[in-house]
């Protein structure tokens, strides 16, 4: 009886540790499945980027297929430059400066570091700095009437939005539009001012400086060629400016629908070449002729600044002209 006992122990001994040896084989072969599938997923995610959506959200970068993207769509570079240097435009300004805008190289250059009066192409900080604080449904009032130079015709008492002081200030050049901005203010007039020169210091503006928003002639008061190019581009990269100043006329009125103002751009030139979009005129008995202009051709961008002009249109024509028949490109595979 005790014989039977031990015999019956022994073979359930047998049948657990054959049940452990299965049960071990069969978690041992289910690992190794895992890490084959592991291994063959991961080298796939590194060598096959994958066409399919969710594959790409996993799969890492292929450094040899990157690298034959990278032959196939080599760096390139188009650069403009002069084709005859000996031929130069026909103006009448003390200070020129032509830059081809997309790559900021220089065309033309004429005295472009001088430190010349202003006027009106002032506008273009002031509208500049008023961006920063202004959003374009603010409501500013008039706070005093200018009559100075090229006004806009504003009221005292008269509530017009920030955009519709900018047409005014931008398009018809109104002196009166730029006091407005500079009057509502936050921290008053001479703030304002002094936000002006930090802008111009931001845009690396070495040859300016302003006492006054309009531009009005005044000691202490300059700015070069160089410098308003620099600040055309600023200008040229907002949206809302760069429409506003490309406007040819408009009528604005005040929040009421009381008080309508007429608005034509001073810059003649914009609707008679193709190609220009404005950008801002100037002038002042001791400034001379002013003039800021955008100008496109053959898919390429221009900023084409003149200051102390006799006669600012037919300066900014010859240099259109020259443009087109002097300047060419030059495209560079790296």
């Amino acid at each position: 009886m005790k014989q039977k006992k031990k015999t019956f122990k022994t073979n359930k001994n047998k049948k657990k540790e054959a049940t452990e040896k299965h049960v071990k084989f069969k978690l041992a072969g289910r690992d190794f499945f895992l890490i084959a599938c592991f291994v063959l997923f991961t080298t796939l995610l590194f060598f096959y980027s994958g066409d399919g959506v969710y594959f790409k959200l996993f799969a890492f970068s292929n450094p040899f297929e990157n690298s034959k993207t990278i032959e196939k769509t080599p760096n390139k570079f188009i650069v403009p430059y002069v084709i005859n240097t000996q031929i130069i435009p026909s103006i009448t300004a003390t200070s020129v400066y032509v830059i081809d805008l997309d790559s900021a190289t220089p065309l033309y250059a004429k005295d472009q570091h001088a430190r010349l009066f202003p006027a009106s192409t002032t506008k273009i900080i002031t509208a500049l700095t008023a961006m920063k604080f202004f959003k374009l449904d603010k409501i500013l009032t008039v706070k005093r009437v200018i009559t100075e130079g090229q006004v806009a015709g504003l009221v005292v008492g008269e509530r017009l939005t920030f955009e519709n002081i900018l047409y005014a200030l931008l398009v018809h050049s109104g002196n009166d539009a730029a006091y407005v901005v500079a009057d509502n203010f936050p921290g008053g007039y001479d703030k304002f001012i002094i936000q002006m020169n930090e802008v111009t210091k931001e845009l690396h503006m070495a040859n300016s400086r302003f006492t006054n928003p309009a531009g009005l002639d005044a000691t202490g008061q300059y700015i070069s060629a160089f410098d308003l190019s620099l600040a055309a581009r600023k200008l040229l990269e907002n949206k809302e400016l760069s429409r506003i100043v490309s406007t040819k006329s408009i009528t604005i009125s005040d929040v009421g629908f009381t008080n309508f103002h007429s608005l034509t751009n001073v810059n003649k030139l914009l609707g008679e070449i193709p190609g220009l979009g404005g950008l801002k005129t100037g002038y002042t008995e001791n400034a001379g002729e002013n003039l800021v202009s955008f100008y496109t051709h053959g898919g390429r961008r221009y900023v084409i600044v003149i200051l102390k002009s006799e006669d600012r249109f037919e300066d900014t024509k010859n240099i259109i002209q020259w443009i087109i028949t002097n300047v060419a490109y030059k495209q560079f595979v790296i």
